[in-house]
């Protein structure tokens, strides 16, 4: 099984397909098979990298762990993935949700491995004007989930979030404990480990500087006050960017496998 040992993590990875890399960081659940129905559609195309980040399933943690600076780590993680598996060329790195934040990240401190990165509906809460509530919402997230359990929290987490019946129905899924050896730890690993992303504070100078490798897309169907649909309609204005619209929702790469994928690759092939 493939391991790349990073500091303080052995991270887990697959890849499927030829030509050049295409590197993709799962938001919520952490696996990479988040992925894999999206690798299928686009393996004729693209060498598709897929991981477990750091502390979800099976990339395990060594030693201690600076959370502090998480999101910077698993920036890390993205760049030393990039050398390894694309060592004579610059990728291309797609993001959801959480992992979207990654993106951004990476292409802030990494911006040399990358050829064009795509955030899709990054949450990044910090950018938007009612900040202060959707932060008081994540802490009460919290509570339910330290008071009354996972299953709970998620059913609130899906109304906040504004997520629709079918995607809420797939959460649900995929992180029932039943569905699969790592649903439950990595369900408590999200709830304790990042429920601080949305607050990061991306450095939008710094943006601007690497603005031409950056795509951001949102989903068709997602609705357009969620918390991770606006903060892209504020950068794309700030940045002076084209918004990309993908099929389906917030999860439209697992839904809507095919049509977002040949969406994804008109967009990269118009680039």
């Amino acid at each position: 099984m493939p391991y790349l040992e990073v500091p303080g993590a052995n991270l887990f990875y697959e890849t499927v397909g030829v030509g050049q890399v295409l590197l993709c960081i799962t938001g919520a659940n952490g696996s990479l098979e988040f992925f894999q129905p999206l690798a299928e559609q686009l393996k004729s195309l693209f060498t598709v990298v897929m991981y477990d980040r750091r502390g979800f399933s099976r990339s395990h943690l060594i030693g201690a762990q600076d959370y502090d600076h998480r999101i910077e780590t698993d920036a890390g993680d993205v760049a030393a993935l990039l050398k390894h598996t694309s060592p004579d060329a610059a990728a291309t790195v797609f993001g959801n949700s959480s992992g979207a934040l990654v993106t951004l990240e990476t292409l802030i401190r990494h911006s040399d491995l990358v050829k064009t990165v795509i955030a899709h509906e990054p949450p990044a809460h910090k950018l938007l004007p009612d900040w202060e509530q959707l932060n008081e919402g994540a802490q009460q997230l919290y509570r339910i989930y330290r008071k009354q359990g996972v299953a709970p929290a998620l059913e609130f987490f899906a109304g906040w979030v504004k997520l629709d019946e079918h995607e809420t129905t797939g959460l649900l899924a995929s992180m029932d404990p039943r569905s699969g050896p790592y649903a439950f730890a990595n369900s408590l690993y999200w709830f304790e480990r990042e429920g601080s992303y949305g607050a990061t504070a991306f450095d939008i100078d710094a943006l601007h500087r690497v603005k031409d490798k950056l795509v951001l897309a949102n989903g068709e169907n997602t609705d357009k006050e969620a918390g991770h649909y606006r903060p892209n309609v504020i950068l794309a204005e700030d940045l002076a960017l084209e918004l990309k619209l993908l099929p389906g929702a917030h999860l439209g790469a697992v839904s809507h496998a095919k049509a977002f994928a040949e969406k994804l690759v008109a967009i990269l092939d118009a680039r």
